[in-house]
C-alpha cells in the first residue's frame, strides 16, 4: 500500500482529499436524515460499513421512512448498484486478483472509479482507485456516525441541503471527461433516456437504461489501448 501513496502526484492527491471530505459531509447528512426519520443509530452505521453505497443507502432510508417495505427498499438498492457490474468489468485489472478482489469490490464507488478511469497508466489507475476508495470509506463512515449522533438534536435536516453535495461531487468528477465530443454525445443520450423513464419506472431502472448512451460512444483510441 505504501507504493500506492507514492504513485499519486500532488494534484491528484489533493483532488482525492477534497472528494473524501465532500463525501464525509454527505455521510453526515445521511446519518442525520436516517436518525431524524426515526431509525436507530445502528442502522445507518451498519449499512455504511456493510453496504457502503451512498445512493442505495439514501434510497433505502427514503423508502423505509416513507412507510415502504424494507424488502422493497433492499431490491431498489440492488437495482441502483447493478451499475457496479459494468464498473467491475472495466476495472478488473485495476482491482487485481486474489484476496484484493473482495476489499476492492467493496470499496468501489462512483468517485474512485471516475478517478481511476481518468488516469493513463495501470499503475496510476490502481493508486487512484485504492487511495480514493480507502479515503472515502473512512470519511463516509465517520461522517455517518457524527451525523447520526447529530440527528438526535437536529429536527429538520432538509434545511441544510447537505444531500446536494453528492450530485455536486459526481458532476465535478465527470465534467473533465465531457471535453470529448463522443463522450458528451453518449452522456447526453443516456441522460435523456434516464429523465424520460424516471416518471414511469421504479427507482434504479432509469439509471440502468441510461447505459444505452454507450451506443453513441466512439473511442478514438485503438481497442487494445483502451482495454489496457
Amino acid at each position: 500500500m505504501r507504493s500506492i501513496w507514492r504513485t499519486l502526484d500532488r494534484g491528484l492527491a489533493r483532488d482525492i482529499g477534497l472528494v473524501c471530505l465532500a463525501d464525509g459531509v454527505v455521510g453526515l447528512s445521511y446519518g442525520a436524515i436516517s436518525v431524524g426519520n426515526g431509525l436507530p443509530l445502528w442502522v445507518p452505521v451498519v449499512l455504511s460499513i456493510v453496504v457502503f453505497a451512498g445512493a442505495s443507502q439514501f434510497l433505502f432510508v427514503g423508502i423505509v421512512a416513507a412507510g415502504g417495505s424494507p424488502i422493497a427498499a433492499m431490491i431498489a438498492g440492488l437495482l441502483v448498484n447493478t451499475r457496479h457490474v459494468a464498473f467491475g468489468l472495466a476495472l478488473s485489472d485495476v482491482i487485481g486478483g486474489g484476496w484484493r478482489r473482495v476489499p476492492g469490490s467493496h470499496l468501489m464507488t462512483d468517485e474512485n472509479v471516475a478517478f481511476a478511469l481518468g488516469q493513463d497508466e495501470v499503475r496510476q489507475k490502481r493508486a487512484a482507485y485504492w487511495a480514493a476508495g480507502i479515503g472515502i470509506f473512512v470519511c463516509w463512515n465517520v461522517g455517518v456516525l457524527v451525523g447520526g449522533l447529530a440527528g438526535t438534536v437536529i429536527t429538520d435536516t432538509d434545511v441544510f441541503g447537505l444531500d446536494a453535495a453528492f450530485p455536486a461531487v459526481l458532476l465535478a468528477l465527470v465534467l473533465p471527461a465531457l471535453r470529448d465530443r463522443s463522450t458528451r454525445t453518449a452522456a447526453l443520450a443516456g441522460s435523456v433516456v434516464a429523465l424520460a423513464a424516471t416518471p414511469f419506472l421504479p427507482a434504479g431502472l432509469p439509471v440502468l437504461l441510461a447505459l444505452v448512451g454507450l451506443v453513441f460512444y466512439r473511442a478514438d483510441k485503438p481497442a487494445l489501448e483502451v482495454a489496457r
